[in-house]
């Protein structure tokens, strides 16, 4: 799958381009426990549509993020996890979760 960045001007930048955005990082925490399939992911990813899921899986996936495996049953079974690149940003983004949560605190 083909990458679609545009032009990184910064680190922080090319990152953000990453996983930036409503729900890539969402995605990325839950997946840190292992693996899911696609219908979890649908009902734990509060808000966000079935197109929206398929497109933002696809663009973790060609970044190489996550890791996609299909099996060949009826039903498709499709499951999703963490690969290295991904797995090494699991510290940060529970930085950040930490940061909301103090901030989420304080704005009572």
């Amino acid at each position: 799958m083909e990458k679609n960045l545009k032009k990184a001007y910064c680190p922080v930048d090319y990152a953000f381009q990453r996983i930036g955005g409503k729900y890539k990082g969402r995605i990325l925490w839950y997946l840190k426990d292992g693996l899911m399939r696609y219908g979890e992911l649908k009902k734990i990813v509060e808000g966000i549509t079935p197109k929206m899921l398929t497109q933002t899986l696809k663009e973790l996936e060609a970044d190489e993020l996550i890791s996609r495996k299909v099996y060949a049953e009826v039903p498709p079974r499709v499951e999703y996890t963490l690969i290295e690149n991904g797995i090494e940003l699991i510290p940060f983004i529970n930085q950040m979760r930490i940061w909301g949560e103090k901030q989420m605190s304080l704005n009572k």
